[in-house]
């Protein structure tokens, strides 16, 4: 299952890895996860992460999703803000500029990044989209079918239905055209 880096914000991109299945189901995965989502430069050593990262981040990514998806009151709600709030206080991990040989600065990080730091990254961004009025009017569900994915639609006209055009929107066409195919054998 390729990963998905489509809905606009890195706690929202979290989210997409619990669908349609687990995508952070082992360390590997989970250390390419927050490679590919910029949470560390390219190349970071995390050899150090152990399964408790990856029970970490999905305690986060569930209690991410509570918040973004209701509007509050309940106990799980007061619960997970808690958690993200808790989690937003970590010291994120500390980035320096770093000249390799007689090349360009490339960013690297001062420190191997704990698992704290980098869930202090996601808590963070999710306390912005959640506090952030443009941000949280712009956040839709998708329309495809079965699809719980979360997206910030940026889209010039407000329009976008779909969490990936590729992805949920190709479906969507594929089943209208079989529809209408359908619809004219039928007739």
């Amino acid at each position: 299952m390729a990963l998905r880096f489509d809905a606009g914000r890195v706690c929202l991109d979290l989210l997409a890895t619990g669908h349609p299945g687990e995508r952070l189901d082992s360390v590997r995965a989970l250390c390419g996860w927050i490679e590919e989502a910029g949470l560390v430069p390219a190349g970071t050593g995390l050899g150090h992460a152990d399964e408790t990262w990856v029970v970490r981040f999905r305690e986060v990514r569930e209690d991410i999703g509570q918040l973004v998806r209701r509007g509050g009151g309940t106990v799980s709600y007061a619960r997970a803000l808690g958690r993200v709030n808790e989690a937003a206080r970590a010291t994120p991990p500390v980035p320096c500029a770093v000249r390799h040989g007689d090349g360009p600065l490339v960013r690297e990080l001062v420190a191997p990044p704990g698992p704290a730091a980098l869930l202090a990254l996601l808590a963070r961004d999710a306390v912005e989209l959640l506090t952030d009025p443009v941000a949280r009017a712009a956040l839709r569900e998708c329309e495809g079918d079965k699809c719980p994915l979360l997206y910030l639609d940026t889209s010039r006209g407000r329009r976008r239905r779909w969490c990936s055009s590729e992805v949920c929107g190709n479906r969507e066409r594929v089943a209208r055209h079989r529809r209408r195919a359908a619809a004219l054998t039928r007739a």
